[in-house]
């Protein structure tokens, strides 16, 4: 018996200079459809930001990480995305767009635990 489900996940990234395309890992968004799960975890290096862009905007940066948070929360904090179900919202915010704070390409794995998953890729690939 397998007790693991399959998950997407997909890397937030900050570029925040689009036009030079210089991108750094501040986050990760985990899926998983069989718990109906979606979470995201933010981790934003200031240096970094600052170091690619010297007049970058640290606050609008962080908002648009927390409403990352927010939209895979669900509830209240997802804004128009809230009667959305997990895999729509999770959809939403893996669409390519051209924005300071924008989501990395879409990879899959095996978890027991999704939560656990988020927090493990994190420190693997942003922290």
């Amino acid at each position: 018996m397998n007790d693991r489900d399959v998950f997407e996940y997909a890397l937030v990234r900050v570029m925040p200079r689009v036009e030079r395309g210089e991108v750094f890992n501040a986050g990760v968004m985990v899926y998983c459809r069989a718990k109906s799960f979606v979470a995201a975890r933010t981790h934003l290096d200031e240096a970094k930001l600052t170091l690619l862009d010297p007049h970058a905007d640290v606050v609008g940066v962080r908002a648009a990480l927390r409403a990352v948070e927010g939209i895979c929360h669900g509830g209240s904090a997802a804004g128009q995305a809230a009667p959305d179900d997990a895999g729509r919202r999770f959809r939403w915010l893996i669409a390519p767009r051209s924005t300071v704070v924008q989501p990395g390409p879409v990879h899959t794995g095996l978890t027991a635990d999704p939560a656990a998953e988020v927090e493990r890729l994190l420190d693997l690939l942003v922290r």
